[in-house]
């Protein structure tokens, strides 16, 4: 097991140099010029100019800047915001929480509907309800977030006027936060409302940051339930005589769901990438739209921070999830 973790830890070091690189590349092909925008309408005079970009360091060879920026990133530096003078990680850090509360609340919703639904369009194959399923998950996976996302927006809030349009919770709530959690933290504050009034605000979001995942993850439940309900074990289990449930639920499902738990790890890129388009639908304060607004504003340093963050987020949960599988597969990690 110590080697296949090993071998894992391995192949991270080149996708992290890979990732440092089209960080700091993406910010430099972008249009325009941070130090500029910081002027404003105003402008500002050549001098000026110059003793900011000595500041930033911008007026060194590009390769010297790269240089410096991954031994930042070696030290636990990520830079200091252009904009609001803040350190970029300590940014992530608190808008993390609202990105997660999102992403998880995204991901339970794909995993307890998409895997169900995989499950009896398996066992319901080629039935109406197997048809209608699949069609819907490719309908799902094929709409833009954004086109959906309105959609949602007009029906449910601007028609029927169910859910809110923006934000986390009513402003007529104030409290503490303490995990970062709206949810958690309008249950713990007490407050009459409060908790509703977040759950309001979370479900929109959530279904329109779920649907993609939610597809994968009933086709491939479906796809890997076919292939094991076709095994030998599984044909002798049922010539056995043992009950229709015993026969998905422990000898079929438990093996289909190794493909699946990978599945449900890889889409934590999809989530990363679609609370990008969501937050900046619905003006969710997290890590997405933080990083629309300092593309924007052209703010390197946390362009280039939150790229690096994002993905190195993506990449633990990989890891742990071929972790994962290697516990539950043991010839995964003896090959």
């Amino acid at each position: 097991m110590l080697r296949f973790l090993f071998s894992k830890l391995l192949l991270i070091i080149p996708t992290f140099i890979g990732i440092t690189i089209v960080a700091f590349g993406f910010v430099r092909v972008l249009p325009g010029d941070p130090v500029l925008l910081l002027a404003g309408e105003r402008g500002m005079d050549p001098d000026r100019y110059q003793k900011l970009l000595h500041q930033f360091g911008y007026d060194r060879p590009i390769v010297v800047q790269y240089l410096d920026y991954v031994w930042g990133l070696l030290h636990g530096d990520f830079g200091v915001s252009i904009a609001t003078k803040q350190p970029v990680f300590q940014e992530f850090l608190n808008l993390f929480p609202a990105t997660a509360e999102l992403a998880i609340s995204a991901m339970l919703l794909a995993i307890i509907i998409g895997i169900p639904a995989g499950i009896i369009s398996a066992v319901k194959r080629g039935s109406v309800f197997d048809q209608a399923t699949m069609g819907i998950a490719l309908t799902g996976y094929s709409m833009p977030i954004f086109w959906w996302g309105l959609l949602l927006i007009i029906l449910f809030s601007g028609i029927l006027g169910w859910t809110p349009v923006s934000g986390r919770i009513s402003l007529l709530y104030y409290f503490p936060s303490v995990t970062g959690f709206m949810t958690i933290d309008s249950l713990l504050s007490g407050e009459k409302g409060a908790f509703t009034s977040a759950l309001s605000h979370l479900i929109l979001p959530s279904v329109v940051l779920a649907t993609i995942p939610l597809a994968v993850i009933a086709r491939q439940t479906r796809s890997a339930m076919l292939e094991v309900l076709g095994e030998d074990y599984v044909r002798t289990a049922r010539a056995k005589g043992l009950s229709g449930r015993r026969v998905i639920g422990i000898h079929a499902l438990r093996n289909a769901m190794i493909p699946v738990i990978t599945t449900i790890g890889l889409q934590v890129g999809m989530l990363m990438a679609g609370a990008i388009l969501t937050e900046t639908i619905f003006s969710w304060p997290g890590i997405g739209k933080w990083m629309i607004d300092s593309i924007s504003r052209r703010d390197y340093p946390v362009v280039q921070g939150g790229l690096v963050l994002i993905a190195g987020l993506v990449m633990l949960v990989n890891l742990l999830v071929d972790l994962a599988y290697g516990l539950i597969n043991p010839r995964i990690r003896h090959q």
